[in-house]
């Protein structure tokens, strides 16, 4: 039986795969966190200040915490859908890999989510006076920082997934856990937009990333596991 179980590395393809077609089914839904991201960012100057100065000191920290709201938005439907219909739980039972299950789920939330949203900030970048020399730190620590933030955000997406409003659960679950993620990614923008060595703090951006990666599937299979034998 064994010997026709598909190896992890397939396995993997073939559920990102499937992923892929089913969020591209739902695709008035993928546009969410990238128009409510663009449109915070567009409203920051008309609603506080045009001066370049103060919008390139507050430039750093305020695309990271728009990123991070953004990605918040849309965590509700990584795994509610599938739930809701059954198809998740016939998925855990059939004998796949309840691992590669999570890890596919999450990795195309974060290719419709968080790298849409890391490809566009140079732009939305340069409407808040950030300094050119700060464009590269901000798309790599936006690249690996959404994906931690995707995979921690899985975590509260499962333990929520059985309630139907619980939106503002999840919410509380999520963001104390984002708040180191917040800290090191915006700060090392900050870095590199004065022209200070930001390389450090953006390794402790990197770090969370791979803890998240490896720990965070786990996590949110067992809380899957729970919801389904309630």
């Amino acid at each position: 039986m064994s010997g026709n179980l598909p190896a992890p590395g397939s396995a993997l393809r073939a559920m990102f795969r499937h992923e892929c077609a089913l969020q591209l089914r739902n695709r008035s839904e993928l546009y969410n966190p990238l128009l409510f991201f663009t449109s915070i960012i567009v409203f920051v100057p008309l609603g506080i200040s045009p001066e370049a100065g103060f919008l390139k000191q507050l430039a750093p920290g305020m695309v990271w915490i728009i990123a991070l709201l953004s990605v918040l938005l849309s965590l509700d439907r990584v795994f509610q859908a599938d739930f809701e219909d059954g198809s998740l739980e016939q998925a855990l039972l059939s004998g796949q890999s309840g691992y590669m299950l999570v890890l596919a789920k999450v990795l195309v939330h974060w290719l419709f989510t968080g790298l849409p949203l890391t490809l566009l900030s140079p732009v939305l970048g340069i409407m808040l006076a950030l300094p050119a020399e700060a464009y590269g730190c901000l798309m790599l620590s936006l690249f690996f920082g959404s994906g931690a933030l995707c995979f921690i955000g899985a975590v509260g997406a499962a333990l929520t997934v059985s309630l139907r409003r619980g939106g503002l659960l999840l919410s509380l679950i999520i963001i104390p856990l984002y708040v180191p993620v917040l800290i090191f990614g915006s700060g090392a923008v900050s870095a590199a937009a004065i022209g200070d060595s930001y390389g450090a703090t953006l390794a402790v951006v990197v770090a969370f990333w791979l803890a998240a990666l490896m720990l965070a599937p786990f996590a949110a299979l067992g809380a899957l596991k729970i919801n389904l034998a309630e």
